[in-house]
């Protein structure tokens, strides 16, 4: 049997357009009110192909979803949200703040300037502007207000005013795991378990041929899940299998046996059976009440 394919969350250049990249800049940047307002102040989850963005949030009050995964925001935050990660805001009519979104060879631009170990842009976060909130405030304006002219050196600026911003991102991702360090070949192990499970979740590989895929013993891998991620290694399996499952049941109308199919279930009832036992509830539980919700919020 065919397995059917994989759904199409939208994907967008910059939010509500599918034409190509809208200008010969390596970015883009306006305020976050520019787009926000023509769609009522909320913008719904979708997925950039190859564009990392950052959002900076000055005032106001916005809601996020990335991955799923609800987060109010009340005070200055600095968001990154790399390519084809899902995300959706909602936010509130007094809103004042900035987003940048930049194509990839900028990114890689950057990237080998900062050097490889730091990489900020690969995944999404968030990073409060604490007291760095009116200097970050700043940067951006700065941007936008260079962004909107023409003046001489205009490219050189505005890339140095990334540049500038990526690397406070990049400081406040370091003081981050500085500050949850250990030693560096235990999370070198965990690293690659993530990795190998972000490639092999739809398999349903044995965690036994995991840890031999990384050189180390069972009992080995799963006091080091344990120790960083607070959880035994089959466990972040069943997790990535879940984000997924959850993933699919919210942008998709996909069938319960269509999407135990793509996950890589042998029988529908495997992958209900897993999915009450972790979540507590059905995976058709689980979307009625997501469109209940929905249509509470219309």
């Amino acid at each position: 049997m065919n397995k059917p394919d994989l759904p199409s969350i939208p994907v967008f250049k910059l939010y509500g357009e599918s034409l190509d990249w809208p200008t010969p800049d390596l970015l883009h940047c306006e305020t976050i009110s520019t787009r926000s307002r023509e769609h009522q102040w909320e913008i719904k989850p979708h997925r950039h192909a190859d564009l990392c963005q950052l959002l900076f949030v000055f005032k106001g009050q916005a809601e996020l979803e990335i991955e799923g995964q609800r987060t109010q925001l009340s005070e200055p935050t600095l968001l990154v949200l790399p390519p084809l990660s899902v995300h959706g805001y909602r936010f509130s009519e007094d809103v004042e703040g900035v987003v940048v979104t930049l194509a990839a060879p900028l990114v890689a631009h950057l990237q080998a300037q900062l050097g490889h170990s730091i990489n900020a842009l690969a995944l999404a976060d968030s990073y409060p502007a604490g007291p760095d909130s009116a200097y970050l405030d700043s940067l951006f304006n700065a941007l936008q207000a260079e962004y909107t002219r023409q003046q001489p050196a205009r490219e050189m600026l505005m890339h140095s005013l990334v540049s500038v911003i990526l690397v406070w991102v990049s400081r406040q991702a370091l003081q981050r795991r500085s500050a949850t360090q250990r030693p560096q070949r235990t999370r070198e192990y965990l690293n690659g378990f993530i990795q190998l499970v972000e490639e092999t979740y739809r398999q349903h590989v044995k965690v036994e041929d995991l840890a031999h895929r990384l050189g180390i013993s069972v009992s080995h891998l799963n006091s080091t899940c344990r120790e960083l991620a607070g959880q035994p290694a089959l466990q972040i399996v069943h997790e990535r299998q879940l984000l997924e499952a959850k993933r699919l049941l919210t942008y998709t109308s996909m069938t319960i046996y269509e999407m135990s199919d793509v996950l890589g279930f042998s029988d529908p009832t495997n992958f209900t059976r897993l999915f009450r036992r972790r979540v507590g509830i059905s995976p058709k539980t689980f979307r009625d009440r997501l469109k209940a919700d929905q249509g509470n919020e219309s």
